[in-house]
């Protein structure tokens, strides 16, 4: 049996101790605000913990810290981790060297890119390793990531693109589908209807995109009619230039990711 401790009970730490709670393995967290603590223990059943107690017991550290948290955490793991013990970052643009570089020589880490989803079993996690990690250690943090939606792995050179793309993927899509219900309200539509069409609609768009296999340009252009509704709204679109917008706003984040762990090296 593995003892899996999530350092960090934030909306992701928490979702993967909802879904690694009903398997085989023993489960303990960490968290520094005690009402928190108190919530997550109330709501999963999974006891709360200091860092030197998890790293006493944990097999699989899994840390879910923001990475502005980071240095103070990897501060305390150095005097407490276990040789050997395998460990799982969860932070935005935190690359492996950096746990290489302070905990202690040879201990096995991947890092994995994550997004909200995971709340639902639906993430996508995408995961990358380190010196000392093996294929080991990948089945393992792919059995316990497949439990809450898929995984792929990737070079760590990629993973920022991966944060950019994925991992605040979501925020881009709840972004677009808050301004299509505005326009539904703008159009006369009660609110709670403009709402039920759009997360309907997006509900079946993501079907068909994972269903069909058929590309994107495809199945838009299935409902693309000449001189049409639709083709007069993908004008408007373009007009306003919305697809350059995506690109530079997810370049953007990709600069953001790389930017944290520029401020974490040596």
């Amino acid at each position: 049996m593995t003892t899996i401790a999530v350092l960090g009970a934030g909306k992701i730490g928490e979702a993967l101790l909802s879904v690694l709670k009903r398997g085989p393995n023993d489960l303990v967290f960490t968290e520094r605000h005690s009402e928190r603590r108190a919530e997550v223990t109330r709501r999963h059943g999974v006891p709360a913990v200091s860092v030197a107690e998890a790293a006493a017991v944990a097999d699989v550290l899994v840390v879910a810290v923001k990475p502005q948290d980071i240095d103070p955490l990897l501060a305390e793991l150095v005097e407490v981790i276990k040789q050997g013990t395998l460990v799982v970052s969860l932070c935005a643009g935190l690359p492996t060297t950096l746990y290489e570089r302070q905990l202690p020589q040879g201990t096995p880490v991947i890092r994995v890119m994550p997004n909200t989803p995971m709340i639902v079993g639906q993430a996508m996690s995408v995961l990358s390793t380190g010196s000392h990690a093996t294929e080991e250690h990948v089945r393992l943090v792919e059995q316990l990531l497949g439990a809450v939606g898929k995984v792929l792995q990737v070079p760590e050179a990629q993973q920022d693109a991966v944060t950019a793309l994925s991992g605040s993927g979501p925020a881009y899509f709840f972004y677009l589908v808050e301004a299509m219900i505005d326009a539904g309200i703008l159009l006369g539509l009660p609110r709670a209807v403009a709402t039920e069409l759009i997360i309907q609609s997006a509900v079946g768009a993501a079907a068909m995109l994972n269903d069909t296999g058929e590309h994107p340009v495809t199945l838009r252009e299935a409902v693309t009619s000449p001189a049409g509704t639709t083709i007069m709204a993908i004008r408007e679109l373009e007009n306003h230039g919305v697809r350059a917008a995506l690109l530079a706003a997810i370049e953007a984040a990709r600069d953001r990711a790389r930017d944290l762990g520029r401020e974490h090296e040596a």
